[in-house]
């Protein structure tokens, strides 16, 4: 079977049998604890029932294509056969941001959102953000409005570029199953056409990956929970954060991602960006953490967290949620700086 076959192959099983939904975690005990997990007895792997893509199972666990392949780098992504044991993401450290509204992590293609009426949980689900051309921006705003089943009105910048491939486009494309925005919309209070929005059925594999005009795109199950829960007003956090340190038990992990497309870190840099985190979080100069597990992590990037260091002597509770203005990023950038240095963005 070609790519392409089994590209054509993976949508339809999606739309025939899959169901995404938001992940949703109890927040730890502690107040300063910042590690959630899934599968508290540890056995996060599924075995498969029938033959199907990596792409399938990434839709049924609410996980976008670069997770579960980086999770997973040895399988074939179109085609995992019935039996196989899919390794799947069990813990994760929640972004260094405020434990409030919307907070959205680039670098690992995912969302937290924190329920005003829930304060011991917290929902995560997988997006699809800008192109290397088209940066999603960084920094904090807000939900202004919503609309269901959005009609799409591409700039003439976007028409542009689609006539340029072939594949003009109408000035207004109508809800339905081939709009660009799926079936909800959540307005950002940015300069231009930001939104979180879901996706046409030919676009469903991208979620997960640096895809879209600048937008943040979403399977359409969940942009519809989402939709239903975040209120105009919510507090969104845009972060770029591709290492983050966190507390369970009084154990410290790591979790390591990927350079994003058209940036490159490198693994010095890297290494001393987790050492800075390491260091403020331990309020040691030079604590004795796990050498080797540090490496591991920063050689695999596979965003699962690693126990580097374990708390002997009791601290004081670190705040979990710090203000906005300490909203940690790696090459942070203010709102609104996309590469093409203009503002507007009209995607998909």
């Amino acid at each position: 079977m070609n790519i392409l076959a089994r590209l054509v192959f993976s949508i339809a099983l999606i739309f025939i049998g899959g169901n995404a939904a938001a992940t949703t975690y109890q927040l730890p005990e502690s107040g300063g604890d910042t590690v959630v997990v899934q599968f508290p007895n540890g056995d996060a792997t599924t075995r498969i029932e029938q033959d199907e893509t990596l792409l399938d199972v990434a839709l049924r666990y609410t996980l976008g294509q670069t997770e579960i392949i980086k999770l997973n780098p040895k399988m074939d992504r179109w085609l995992i056969k019935k039996g196989q044991v899919v390794r799947l993401p069990n813990r994760r450290i929640l972004p260094d941001t405020p434990h409030n509204g919307i907070t959205l992590n680039i670098s690992e293609f995912r969302m937290y959102y924190y329920p005003p009426d829930q304060k011991d949980v917290v929902m995560s689900f997988a997006h699809g953000i800008g192109r290397q051309d088209w940066k999603t921006p960084l920094g904090k705003t807000t939900v202004v409005r919503k609309v269901k089943d959005p009609a799409w009105h591409p700039p003439e910048s976007i028409r542009r570029e689609h006539a340029a491939n072939g594949d003009p486009l109408p000035a207004i494309v109508p809800p339905g199953p081939h709009n660009p925005l799926g079936t909800r919309a959540l307005y950002l209070n940015l300069p231009g056409e930001y939104r979180i929005h879901g996706t046409d059925v030919d676009k469903i594999y991208g979620i997960g990956m640096q895809i879209t005009h600048g937008c943040v795109r979403m399977y359409p199950e969940d942009v519809e929970s989402l939709y239903d829960v975040v209120p105009v007003g919510a507090s969104v956090y845009i972060v770029k954060q591709p290492i983050k340190v966190g507390w369970l038990d009084n154990e410290l992990y790591i979790e390591a991602h990927p350079d994003l497309e058209g940036e490159e870190m490198g693994q010095e840099q890297r290494y001393a960006v987790a050492l800075q985190l390491i260091q403020k979080v331990t309020g040691e100069e030079a604590p004795e953490f796990d050498q080797k597990a540090l490496n591991q992590a920063l050689k695999d990037l596979d965003g699962e967290p690693v126990a580097i260091y374990e708390r002997i002597h009791l601290m004081e509770p670190q705040e979990a949620a710090p203000s906005g203005e300490d909203i940690q990023n790696v090459n942070p950038a203010p709102v609104g700086n996309g590469s093409s240095g203009g503002y507007y963005r009209g995607d998909s």
